[in-house]
């Protein structure tokens, strides 16, 4: 149960790097849907990629 937990957390944490679903300012919740499969369709494709590209918090 604990490996999971932690995978989950870290999941969550990474997604919170995208600055547009660190406070959730949308109205419909279809739309805040969108925005995580965006950020995981980031989170992947640099994974993927081993790439490292700089985010609103680095710059």
């Amino acid at each position: 149960m604990i490996p999971r937990r932690w995978v989950v957390e870290r999941t969550f944490a990474r997604l919170m790097h995208h600055r547009r679903l660190a406070r959730d300012y949308e109205i419909h919740s279809h739309r805040s849907e969108a925005m995580i499969h965006v950020a995981m369709i980031d989170l992947m494709s640099r994974r993927l990629t081993s790439e490292s590209t700089p985010n609103w918090r680095d710059t």
